[in-house]
């Protein structure tokens, strides 16, 4: 028999039905709640309000467990390549070898963006975040593609703005460096794979040989892997209520991008830089900043140290965490910074004080060290972000346009004023 959810109000009991997910999620659907009751509820910032059904990412933050399609991310980023799960979370299975081929073929005819483009890049000031360029250019590309302005189009004519955009971002986001530095912007090489190609087009020098570890690209493929989706976040869900009011998918990933910006979400592993950079400032003492980290009173906190969802150990960490010991030893970076990196982390999984309270290194702490050695500037690291995000992005937005769901409209509480009469200026 069903679960039945039931709500006394004013002396009079309403039913609503209770929903079950595969993974034995439960849920009290309350989609006619107003229209039975004229109440709502209030769960501000919807931390315990399902927004939507979704067939794309699992996440048990209680069990540390992650999964796309049903896949544990632990398989994915040993085995898999950030193209393969691209095509896993927007087509909702693992592609067969011709399905990769087309699929990663498909993605190279798309890498160059119109000349046209150069000039809006060359307009921004060097020290324009590049954040700002990217979510500024990817919404840009709905002007170049006016066709995409429909998303109710043939699966096939929303196939090419998809991988228009798969294909093009990481382009942008180089120029977006590029331009930063007012270095010449490199096209991209259809030899490289995707992650290649990327490095290629952030540093590779027009008189110079590009060479690159194949343990970098290795580290930049599980990177973009571990950050492809992770179900109902803020900019993943900023993507879909933006896509509700029927917004083209450069419009809605370009609002995911200004979202991801935030530091509260993907400005995170930026701010684990930022205070490596200030403990090394004051003399590199981690003893000093551990106390300071353990005392109530002071608002010095450790960036990158346990995780909103994960009630645990972050999965995704224990992945990362492999792939940062062996940049570190493969490129012999010697950075005071990530010295220090190394002894916080060490401390986190010793300490009792934070092993009690589940503040282990997550994945943020991780690719803020793997990006820093690797020559990535702090201001890039959310762009990194966005580009291995972008998957999962385009999979919420794919299937929230097919299942034809209803434009969001949250409701509020009223607490201002009840009522006020108009008073001409001359007697205020």
């Amino acid at each position: 028999m069903s679960e039945i959810a039931k709500i006394e109000l004013g002396g009079t009991t309403y039913e609503f039905p209770v929903i079950e997910g595969t993974e034995n999620e439960k849920a009290i659907d309350i989609s006619n709640l107003r229209a039975a009751t004229g109440y709502v509820t209030l769960d501000t910032g919807y931390k315990n309000t399902g927004a939507t059904t979704s067939a794309i990412t699992f996440l048990d933050g209680e069990e540390g467990i992650l999964k796309y399609r049903g896949y544990p991310i632990e398989e994915l980023a040993e085995k898999a390549t950030f193209i393969e799960v691209a095509y896993l979370l927007i087509y909702g299975n693992l592609p067969t070898v011709t399905e990769l081929e087309t699929f990663r073929s498909n993605i190279t005819k798309h890498t160059l963006v119109h000349e046209d483009m150069k000039q809006f890049f060359e307009a921004y000031p060097a020290k324009a975040h590049p954040m700002g360029v990217l979510s500024s250019m990817v919404c840009s590309l709905s002007t170049f593609y006016p066709e995409s302005l429909d998303p109710n189009r043939s699966p096939e004519a929303k196939d090419l703005t998809i991988l228009r955009l798969l294909a093009k971002l990481p382009t942008l986001a180089a120029w977006a460096y590029k331009n930063s530095t007012r270095h010449p912007f490199m096209y991209p090489k259809n030899e490289f794979d995707y992650c290649k190609n990327f490095l290629y087009m952030m540093f590779a020098m027009p008189t110079e040989e590009f060479k690159v570890d194949p343990v970098v690209v290795d580290a930049l493929n599980k990177l973009f892997i571990l950050h492809a989706d992770h179900e109902q976040n803020c900019s993943t869900s900023t993507v879909r209520i933006v896509g509700s009011s029927q917004a083209n998918l450069y419009a809605s990933i370009s609002a995911g991008i200004s979202a991801l910006w935030g530091p509260l979400h993907g400005g995170a592993n930026q701010e684990v830089i930022e205070m490596l950079e200030k403990i090394h400032a004051d003399g590199g003492d981690v003893d000093k900043w551990v106390l300071k980290a353990k005392d109530k009173e002071d608002s010095f906190r450790l960036m990158g140290f346990g995780h909103r969802v994960y009630k645990n150990f972050d999965p995704r960490a224990k992945i990362i965490k492999k792939a940062c010991d062996d940049i570190l030893t493969k490129l012999g970076v010697n950075d005071p910074l990530l010295a220090i990196a190394k002894k916080l982390e060490q401390v986190a999984l010793e300490d009792e004080y934070f092993k009690a309270r589940n503040l282990y290194p997550n994945v943020d702490f991780y690719s803020g060290i793997i990006y820093k050695a690797l020559g990535i500037p702090t201001e890039m690291f959310t762009v990194m972000f966005a580009i291995g995000r972008l998957p999962g992005w385009i999979a919420q937005w794919k299937e929230m346009t097919e299942n034809k769901e209803p434009i969001g409209r949250p409701r509020q509480i009223y607490t201002g004023v009840v009522l006020r009469q108009y008073v001409p200026i001359e007697k205020r």
